[in-house]
């Protein structure tokens, strides 16, 4: 069985409204894509919760229908029912059908984090190397795949300055990617916490197939007297925010703490924030991301 894929450009205060009125017209899915992508009039975005929902500008909204649908009409009462009038022309293409998963795993190739570690999806054969450090990570339903820049700078950071025996809390952990690499990196001990009942079992999983033995939770969990050499933390600059005084009572003095999920506009404020308790290192950027970390003082 194959599909038709109707791209229709519209402008960003349509998007919304004639995606749900696409998905009435009998679309089996819609996606909203920057109209720019991958020319020089592409538009990053960037949010976290707390900020108003943001789309480009310019979008496509690519909508997916069964090989049999009569498109144009579909796409014509959407536009009609909205009052919505297509940016340009509609493209529409046809999608043969074809072995989802081996596609899907096709564009997740192993990831070259340092020198010594690699980012392996299991159906790949990891790299051959002395010294080289694997971790064994799918895409999965949590955050942290090794690909965003934010998960690399911590990932860099760890690598750099983890020496062995140090005890970790990886703080909203996601897929379990930091607290798994400090363990193969010489970590004693490794503890990764997350809000999301099903990161904490991706986490839980993922920590088993890298046979090292991390402990996740829920946040609640961590007992009050915990204390830890690093605490590391790549969410958003809202919830560092909010953390602060959590994450900075949870590093033992004379300990580390690694933050990033912060954008470079962000860094002076978030700086100054943990500069209250931590002496902080010259913060490290990549890619409109950056990466702050310090040392607890007494």
């Amino acid at each position: 069985m194959g599909y038709l894929q109707a791209g229709i450009p519209v402008a960003e205060h349509w998007a919304d409204a004639l995606s749900d009125a696409l998905m009435a017209q009998g679309a089996l899915s819609v996606a909203i894509e920057d109209a720019g992508a991958g020319t020089d009039a592409e538009q990053p975005i960037f949010g976290e919760p707390g900020m108003a929902r943001r789309v480009w500008r310019h979008c496509v909204l690519n909508a997916l229908f069964a090989e049999d649908a009569d498109v144009a009409a579909a796409v014509a009462a959407a536009c009609a029912e909205t009052g919505c009038e297509a940016g340009g022309a509609v493209r529409v293409e046809t999608l043969a059908d074809q072995d989802w998963v081996r596609l899907t795993q096709s564009q997740f190739a192993p990831i070259r984090i340092c020198e010594r570690l690699w980012i392996t999806p299991t159906w790949h054969d990891a790299p051959a190397g002395d010294g080289t450090v694997h971790l064994r990570l799918d895409p999965g339903v949590a955050f942290g795949t090794g690909s965003h820049p934010t998960t690399q700078l911590c990932l860099r950071w760890l690598d750099a300055r983890v020496r062995g025996g140090e005890t970790v809390l990886d703080y909203g952990c996601g897929s379990g990617i930091l607290a798994i690499a400090a363990l193969k990196f010489g970590a004693s001990a490794a503890t990764g916490v997350d809000i999301d009942p099903q990161a904490v079992e991706a986490a839980r999983a993922n920590a088993a197939q890298n046979h090292v033995c991390a402990d996740f939770c829920d946040g609640g969990s961590l007992p009050d007297h915990a204390r830890y050499d690093i605490v590391v933390a790549n969410i958003l600059a809202n919830t560092l925010r909010v953390l602060a005084h959590v994450l900075a009572a949870r590093t033992r003095t004379g300990g580390r703490v690694v933050l990033s999920g912060i954008l470079a506009e962000q860094t002076e404020e978030l700086n100054a924030l943990y500069a209250r308790w931590f002496d902080m290192d010259e913060p490290v950027y990549e890619q409109g991301w950056v990466c702050l970390s310090g040392t607890k003082r007494a």
